[in-house]
């Protein structure tokens, strides 16, 4: 029997294997109880392009409070879709990493198509 970690983390590995096919550059994401974290990964796998947090000591002074809600995901979507563009990255692959999409996983992807990322 699997554990509730073990089935994200094997639902991902089948995500993460399509988008490699693809070529092109993955924004993923994490969550925990506390933050949320976006990284874009150029289509190599090898660098990491751009990343935003809600551990990021300037998000936390705009939050003044949990970095785990929608609305702190939204702003991470919008922060991590102005890091990508300025890396030169339009178009990326959404890698939720297993999570459902629903809930801070679907307010960060929307703020980031919102804020011009295309995926």
């Amino acid at each position: 029997m699997l554990t509730k970690k073990e089935q994200r983390i094997r639902r991902s590995r089948q995500t993460r294997a399509r988008i490699a096919v693809q070529r092109v550059a993955r924004l993923s994401v994490f969550r925990s109880n506390l933050h949320i974290y976006a990284n874009v990964i150029s289509d190599d796998g090898t660098r990491v392009l751009a990343s935003a947090s809600t551990a990021e000591k300037e998000v936390r002074e705009q939050l003044a409070g949990n970095g785990g809600n929608v609305a702190a995901a939204a702003l991470i979507g919008k922060r991590i879709a102005e890091k990508a563009k300025a890396a030169g990255v339009e178009k990326v692959a959404f890698d939720r990493a297993g999570f459902a999409y629903h809930g801070r996983i679907k307010a960060l992807a929307e703020a980031a198509r919102e804020a011009g990322l295309q995926f």
